[in-house]
């Protein structure tokens, strides 16, 4: 199927959605406040009562919303390119959290992926 001539309509993301369980929003800002190192997001108030949580660093946003039954993406992921790729891992491995190196992105980026507390897939790049 061939499609009319256009100007590609995406600019950007806007942000990545995964989910979590109900009542893990304290556990969700230990992780992605506390460890990764974004910034809390307040919510439109007719989003605000239900649950989870929105978070930033610069241009990335990542929105976190409850899911019933909760299923881990265990495949499907977001993939961050990260400032400082070498201090992050180390602060993941200083809170425990594993590693999965992943060899050189297309680009020959060093990348890694880990799993939030509630088993989504995270990858993370070098710049």
């Amino acid at each position: 199927m061939k499609l009319p001539s256009m100007k590609i309509p995406f600019v950007r993301v806007d942000h990545v959605q995964l989910g979590v369980p109900e009542g893990e929003e304290a556990r969700a800002r230990g992780f992605y406040c506390g460890i990764l190192g974004l910034q809390e997001v307040p919510r439109p108030p007719d989003m605000a009562g239900r649950g989870g949580g929105w978070f930033s660093s610069g241009s990335v946003s990542v929105h976190l919303g409850v899911e019933r039954p909760f299923a881990p993406a265990k495949k499907a992921h977001p993939a961050f390119v990260c400032a400082d790729y070498e201090a992050l891992l180390e602060r993941l491995r200083e809170h425990g959290v594993a590693i999965t190196l992943a060899g050189a992105s297309p680009e020959g980026k060093a990348r890694c992926h880990v799993s939030d507390p509630f088993g989504n897939r995270i990858e993370l790049i070098a710049s």
